[in-house]
């Protein structure tokens, strides 16, 4: 197994919540799994698509390399079908991580059987012309966060997670940390501590308390 996948797996075993209370920064709720059970890790390939086009995304599928994850602004118009069976087909087959886009995919039923993960804003029908501008390879802005080349992406049920490449040591080392307090927590609720006592809560806060 090569350093990316066993940092990828612990990215994704950490999970995108706890990623972004350790020093990720967290995408907008409107990006959401489009299929129960989505989740993926990857360093991100930031792609910018025109408005209601899509031709920015067939060229990165055909340029980013294994194990990257498409990060897509197409926020212009969102209510398109960006991205569809096809592409994730296509994306299969150059072994890409999966695809996180502000703004519409659709084939829904299709990526689920695929087991592609795709985050997205919305699930949209109408589709995409494939005539250009667009970008790849710069900073984008997707879910309300600045995204660059090589960032890494954490994405489940959750939400999405973005950490900047050069915080990536501090953000794991401090999701770690939290993780295994976490574990701490729960022994101790198990054995009968409540929340009011690991947390130091002040009850006297609250009315009828």
């Amino acid at each position: 197994m090569t350093a990316a996948h066993e940092l990828a797996n612990a990215l994704a075993e950490l999970g995108a919540a706890t990623v972004g209370e350790s020093g990720g920064l967290p995408m907008a709720p409107r990006l959401k799994a489009t299929w129960s059970g989505a989740r993926l890790a990857g360093p991100a390939y930031t792609v910018a698509c025109a408005p209601a086009d899509n031709l920015a995304i067939h060229v990165a599928v055909a340029q980013a390399s294994a194990g990257r994850v498409l990060v897509v602004d197409a926020s212009a118009i969102p209510d398109r079908g960006y991205w569809g069976e096809v592409l994730t087909t296509g994306a299969e087959a150059r072994r890409l991580a999966g695809l996180v886009i502000d703004g519409g995919v659709r084939d829904a039923s299709a990526l689920e059987a695929h087991r592609f993960p795709v985050f997205s804003a919305l699930i949209a029908l109408r589709g995409a012309s494939k005539n250009g501008p667009g970008s790849v390879g710069g900073t984008v802005e997707v879910g309300d966060v600045r995204v660059a080349p090589g960032d890494w992406v954490v994405a489940d049920a959750d939400g999405v997670t973005v950490v900047p490449l050069d915080e990536l040591d501090s953000v794991l080392a401090a999701g770690r940390a939290r993780a295994a307090k976490e574990d701490g927590f729960f022994r101790d609720l198990k054995a009968g501590k409540t929340t009011m006592d690991l947390l130091s809560l002040d009850a006297s806060r609250i009315t009828g308390a």
